[in-house]
């Protein structure tokens, strides 16, 4: 039987800078949290799944700035630390469980959330949040933590925390020798055990040797993205979305040894040629793109389907401090007709008014039925009662041994999780997905007899750390589809390799953030951010030109290292952050780091005195992009 379309999940991975950025609650402890519950697992998944010889494939998107930090020696050395803590955390709790109906217990640490703190994020999400409401899920790394700015680079305090003394009281009810809180304090041992088994012996201690290892043979496909995730469409110079690039594209080329073909925009955010106010065109996304030779990028579901546009792409002004309507070279009501998910289209250039030329990239929109099925927790799988709850969490330990029970079930009436439970409603939400996807394609293929294809974009982080039992999820939907011959597993630059698009599309500006614009990232609380982000674009650019020509070492790597700081500070990472009010104070000194750090070695090279030293000392304290060169911000 032929198959009647194809399928591919596209998980996005992606975290901020975080390298020996300070202890708990920010800093690296996100990158090491999310490879304990996220990328091990899911590794361990797809090896697990060649293993037992399943063809399946998969496109996954990791991000320069995360594969930087995942390859860093200090980043997997502390990664092994904190997996020692957990551990002992886990051992721990396995021993007081296994105490008599009385105990003392102890505070796991004074910033810890109140049982009772928690929100639905989503309404506040970059991912989707227009589409539902009332979901108590949240892909932006932890909200557990708001105010905290404390960062410390010592190591000691980063990794092991110290409990307060233990205050005299009872043990809760739940902890009284109870067979289920002690068989889950080995759950968790074991898990932990399991996790670092993996990581050094299985994978060696290479988690992006892993992920390269699954390219090379064919399971997945690699994407890149901006090198630190900036905001493309509101950077200030095409030098400065160009640096993010071709910085991206060779950090990718360093650890995946290929060139890439397809790439995540960040925040899945496009914007069309325009023309500034002296009348001159700013290219579209497209174009640089395309000049990196990728071929695919992907998109939300409203910017190809026809959907009315919105914010800026509708000539909106948001909030106070909101940008005037742009001047598009082709106007936004140029796009004919209404496109479909379930093909690709090739993007037009969209700085070509008189005619429509094709860009040579292509776009792949996310199916909207299917991917809520996983992003809503109220509708969604991951708000199935027999899930691990993410929002309760031990207040000794931090472990968290609760299930979702109910959404309408406060905190501190979730009942004890059943990791038996939970696997059982992982086959049956399994084979649901694995139907909704052939009648998807099915009903298209019907209607129309083309060959379609269905891309499910999700958050990397998504499964493990938000969805506990997600990467359990995936595994299983790979296998099932695998097996079925009427869908066709692929991953994203094989089906336009395979299917070359048919269809011309002039997409309209948007991201999948709130409001499919750009309030996310800039609006009344963040806009201070870009007047000094585009300031030092300018200024990186005139730099560049004014230097291109030098074989100055000391120079270059003055340059190489403003430009670099540079980077950092337009990482999409920090405004969203303010934006959301988690992690503010964090999110803003980071931000203001990499503008200090690059105004002082610029104000050097315009003295005419560059400050190696200076630049050295950055470079150990970012140690991120070694290929990295300001050419690359060079006016056109």
């Amino acid at each position: 039987m032929s198959a009647l379309g194809a399928f591919t999940f596209v998980l996005h991975s992606h975290l901020p800078y975080a390298r020996l950025a300070g202890r708990w609650p920010h800093g690296e402890e996100w990158i090491h949290e999310a490879a304990v519950e996220t990328y091990i697992p899911l590794l361990q998944a797809l090896y697990d799944l060649k293993e037992e010889g399943v063809q399946y494939k998969l496109t996954v998107g990791i991000t320069p700035i995360l594969a930087e930090q995942l390859a860093d020696a200090d980043v997997l050395r502390n990664l092994d630390l904190y997996i020692e803590d957990k551990l002992e955390r886990a051992t721990h709790d396995l021993e007081r469980f296994s105490q008599p109906s009385m105990g003392r217990r102890g505070k796991y640490t004074d910033d810890d959330e109140e049982e009772d703190d928690f929100d639905d994020d989503f309404d506040d999400d970059d991912d989707f949040d227009d589409d539902f409401e009332d979901d108590d899920l949240d892909d932006d790394f932890d909200d557990d933590f708001e105010d905290d700015d404390d960062f410390d680079d010592d190591e000691e305090e980063l990794f092991n925390r110290q409990r307060p003394p233990a205050e005299a009281a009872p043990l809760p009810w739940w902890e009284r020798h109870r067979p289920e809180a002690i068989a889950l304090a080995q759950y968790y041992q074991n898990f932990f055990e399991g996790t670092q088994r993996a990581l050094t012996v299985r994978f060696k201690g290479d988690l992006i040797g892993a992920f390269r290892q699954l390219q090379d043979e064919g399971y997945i496909e690699i994407v890149t993205s901006a090198a630190t995730h900036g905001y493309l469409p509101l950077l200030g110079t095409d030098s400065a979305i160009t640096g993010q690039m071709a910085t991206g594209v060779r950090s990718y080329r360093r650890h995946f040894g290929r060139d890439p073909r397809g790439v995540w925009l960040p925040e899945c955010a496009y914007r069309p040629a325009f023309y500034t106010d002296d009348k001159k065109i700013r290219f579209g996304i497209e174009k640089f793109v395309a000049e990196q030779g990728l071929t695919v990028f992907f998109t939300e579901t409203h910017l190809v389907t026809g959907g009315q546009p919105v914010g800026m792409a509708a000539g909106e002004v948001l909030g106070a401090y909101g940008a005037p309507k742009r001047r598009y070279v082709i106007p936004i009501n140029v796009v004919e007709g209404s496109g479909t998910t379930f093909q690709p289209y090739w993007v037009a250039n969209s700085a070509k008014r008189q005619s429509k030329a094709n860009s040579g990239v292509a776009v792949i929109a996310r199916n909207n039925r299917l991917g809520m099925q996983v992003w809503s927790a109220s509708t969604g799988y991951p708000g199935d009662g027999a899930y691990r709850e993410f929002h309760r969490k031990d207040d000794v330990s931090g472990l968290q041994y609760w299930r979702v029970t109910g959404h309408e079930v406060d905190l501190g009436a979730k009942e004890l999780w059943h990791p038996d439970w939970a696997a059982e409603k992982v086959d049956q939400h399994a084979r649901h997905f694995c139907g909704m996807v052939e009648e998807e394609l099915a009903a298209y293929h019907d209607a129309t007899g083309e060959f379609g294809l269905i891309a499910c974009n999700y958050d990397t982080e998504l499964f493990g750390h938000w969805w506990f039992e997600g990467v359990a999820w995936l595994k299983q939907v790979l296998r099932t589809l695998a097996a079925t011959p009427r869908i066709a597993l692929t991953t994203a630059s094989e089906f336009i390799a395979q299917h070359p698009p048919q269809e011309l599309i002039n997409l309209p500006e948007g991201s999948w953030g709130s409001g499919g614009a750009h309030f996310m990232w800039d609006n009344e609380d963040t806009h201070w951010m870009w007047e000094p982000i585009h300031d030092a674009e300018m200024r990186m650019q005139c730099l560049a030109d004014k230097y291109g020509d030098t074989g100055d070492p000391i120079l270059t790597a003055v340059l190489n290292q403003a430009a670099r700081e540079l980077l950092l500070m337009e990482a999409s990472d920090w405004p969203f952050l303010v934006t959301t009010g988690q992690a503010r104070q964090y999110a803003v000194q980071r931000f203001s780091q990499h503008s200090e750090r690059f105004y002082e070695l610029t104000r050097g090279l315009e003295r005419h005195e560059p400050n190696a030293a200076y630049a050295a000392e950055l470079w150990e304290m970012d140690k991120v992009y070694p290929d990295l060169d300001f050419h690359d911000w060079c006016s056109r």
